[in-house]
């Protein structure tokens, strides 16, 4: 019984390497494992499990934190921070890398969820670098960690999951992960900056003119492109820490904040909104927690 978590990790590495579908992946271990460690009383325990993922009003919080990082992505603000984050870094070595993660930043920041921030950077920004002589390693390098600090900067999913796990509130665990969360922003900037400079050609320069930083139309673009952010930010994370919401209910102030923001933006249809609501359905956080068959087997699916 000792070594059955191990066993149970290896299993579950084995397959999703393999290219297995996740979900079946998280539901056919837990039970196959969970059938091993309990018997068939294993399934006594199901109802419960499932009842009390049902009943806990924090958990709310994980699909509108989804919905809203799905419905900032359609809006196309990604896009836009990159442009202008791009050209506003253009004249650095390695501005490229330093834009890509300060868009990470902000839109982990916004969004709290990591798919959808990889995915888009690497679509939008990854063709650029490359394209302006960047080392492959280190563009793809640079997505890769900008993407995942979602995982840290508030509001993450992952701490309401832990926050729940371990029965701590997720509104400390957000403020106590601010700090670390810049910090590695800050380590992440500094490390590029220095790599860039001691490897010039690894990561040049985008342009020398710098002109269009003075241009009244490229600032308008640069305030508009930052405006859906910092207010989503506000409103998320400005309304747990000022003790006004809880993370639940700032998550569903987000999610409205976020659907009016893709409103104003004018893309926001029919749909767009069925395929938020699939992709929605289709994230394997919010459901992996009603399956485990012990504390391992969830931490697994969180």
């Amino acid at each position: 019984m000792e070594y059955l978590a191990g066993w149970l990790f290896l299993a579950l590495s084995i397959l999703l390497f393999t290219g297995f579908p996740v979900a079946f992946t998280l539901l056919g271990t837990s039970l196959v494992f969970g059938l091993i460690g309990f018997g068939w009383d294993f399934f006594n325990l199901l109802p419960i499990r499932i009842w009390g993922v049902m009943g806990n009003f924090t958990l709310v919080a994980v699909p509108l934190f989804v919905f809203m990082g799905l419905m900032l992505e359609r809006s196309g603000m990604a896009g836009e921070l990159l442009e202008t984050m791009g050209m506003f870094f253009g004249k650095l070595r390695g501005g490229l890398t330093v834009s890509v993660i300060l868009v990470g930043a902000l839109l982990g920041a916004s969004t709290g969820i990591v798919g959808a921030t990889v995915v888009t950077m690497g679509l939008l920004a990854l063709p650029t670098m490359l394209k302006w002589g960047y080392q492959k390693e280190l563009a793809t390098g640079t997505i890769a960690a900008s993407g995942t600090l979602g995982q840290i900067i508030p509001p993450s999913i992952i701490l309401v999951l832990l926050g729940d796990i371990i029965g701590v509130s997720v509104g400390d665990l957000f403020v106590g992960a601010v700090m670390p969360g810049l910090l590695l922003v800050v380590l992440y900037i500094v490390y590029v900056v220095v790599f860039a400079r001691l490897n010039p050609n690894l990561a040049p320069a985008m342009t020398q003119d710098m002109s269009h930083l003075k241009d009244v139309e490229f600032i308008k673009k640069t305030l508009r492109s930052l405006v859906a952010p910092l207010i989503l930010i506000v409103a998320v994370l400005g309304s747990i820490f000022a003790g006004i919401a809880t993370p639940t209910e700032a998550a569903g102030v987000g999610a409205a904040v976020a659907t009016l923001l893709c409103m104003v933006s004018g893309k926001l249809n029919f749909t767009i909104t069925k395929e938020d609501l699939i992709s929605l359905l289709n994230q394997p956080p919010i459901w992996t927690p009603v399956f485990p068959a012990g504390l391992g087997m969830r931490l697994n699916g969180a």
